[in-house]
């Protein structure tokens, strides 16, 4: 079996004949097959298939085209064997039987023991790791994000509670986010010795932080999930979620291989932002895939001039698919990627309106 490896190579800003391309929540509802599927099972349901959640994994490599898969799972997995019962709620999300408040509940969240608690997850990476011809990437929930789901109860946009434990007890915040760096640490090196071959850490809140706050509060754990997998020999990736532009110069420093951008900041800028040593991701608006092909083109030879700029980079979006998007559009977008950076990367810049002609 030949092996796409062209997203590893990018994410070690090695050089590629084409720019590979992956996206958030590429295995999900915009699919007319995945929803079928959705109608008889739930998303833990499918989680706690190895079989299925492997064969929903694989969907959009096929369909796609694209140049790595993502493990279909949900960041609340490994939430659960620390000792929180919760359910996902359709149009909700995740939803705490008895959330997080006091001094007591923190103490009462276990380790997590991967193997033990999660083999379903495991044995979904083991099957991916022998049938895939692209590089799986597993995932985890970054600490901040997790917290807000487990002190809000539910997802929020103000997240006060939050920032109120944040802000009025700092050191029950930091036993929170160690007891959840130790979490994310612990899963990812499973997924890595079970067959995982690059790892993102997903923060898709954090956002909501001043930079003070976020590099008092929450960049430490970052920095530590990120040294105690240094040794890991797979791209490790930080995608600090929507609205995290202001965050960017923090990062510096940070033992991660990539970092993911939103729609909101430039690919150029976001390289300015983080000051060179890292390959970056990203960053289409979701919402352009509701219009015609010729704006979704435009849009996308944009990002890809700037991203060919440096080495390092890989095509994504600045946030995951949603239900709306249309199949086929994506398909084309994502042949569109391929052949329009072959051709940047064979001619160089004077192609482009040679291309889109």
């Amino acid at each position: 079996m030949s092996y796409n490896d062209r997203f590893i190579r990018a994410c070690r800003g090695e050089r590629t004949d084409r720019v590979p391309v992956w996206y958030m929540r590429q295995a999900g509802r915009y699919d007319p097959e995945y929803r079928k599927i959705k109608e008889k099972y739930s998303l833990l349901d499918i989680c706690r298939n190895p079989e299925l959640a492997a064969e929903v994994t694989m969907m959009p490599v096929r369909k796609l085209g694209v140049d790595a898969a993502i493990l279909y799972s949900d960041i609340m997995n490994p939430v659960m064997p620390l000792g929180v019962k919760f359910d996902i709620v359709p149009n909700v999300g995740p939803v705490v039987e008895e959330p997080i408040r006091t001094k007591r509940d923190i103490e009462r969240l276990r380790p997590i023991d991967v193997e033990g608690d999660l083999p379903h997850i495991l044995e979904t990476i083991r099957i991916l790791d022998r049938e895939l011809d692209v590089p799986l990437i597993t995932f985890a929930g970054a600490p901040f994000t997790i917290a807000s789901y487990l002190i809000e109860g539910r997802p929020s946009r103000r997240y006060l509670r939050t920032k109120s434990l944040m802000y009025g007890e700092p050191e029950l915040w930091q036993s929170l986010m160690d007891k959840l760096g130790d979490m994310v640490v612990t899963y990812a090196r499973a997924h890595a010795a079970a067959g995982g071959k690059a790892f993102q850490l997903f923060d898709s809140w954090v956002g909501a932080l001043s930079p003070r706050d976020f590099e008092r509060c929450v960049l430490p754990v970052i920095r530590r999930i990120f040294d105690e997998l240094a040794d890991l020999d797979i791209p490790k990736i930080y995608f600090p979620g929507v609205s995290s532009g202001e965050l960017l110069p923090s990062l510096k420093g940070i033992k991660a291989d990539v970092i993911g951008l939103d729609w909101r900041v430039p690919i150029r800028e976001g390289r300015r932002r983080l000051g060179g040593g890292y390959a970056v991701q990203g960053n289409l608006d979701p919402a352009v895939l509701t219009g015609p092909m010729a704006v979704i083109e435009e849009q996308a030879a944009d990002i890809i001039d700037q991203g060919l700029e440096q080495p390092g980079f890989v095509f994504n979006l600045g946030h995951g698919l949603f239900p709306e998007a249309s199949l086929d559009k994506i398909a084309a977008l994502t042949e569109f990627i391929h052949r329009y950076s072959a051709r940047q990367l064979q001619n160089g810049p004077a192609a482009k309106e040679a291309e889109r002609a």
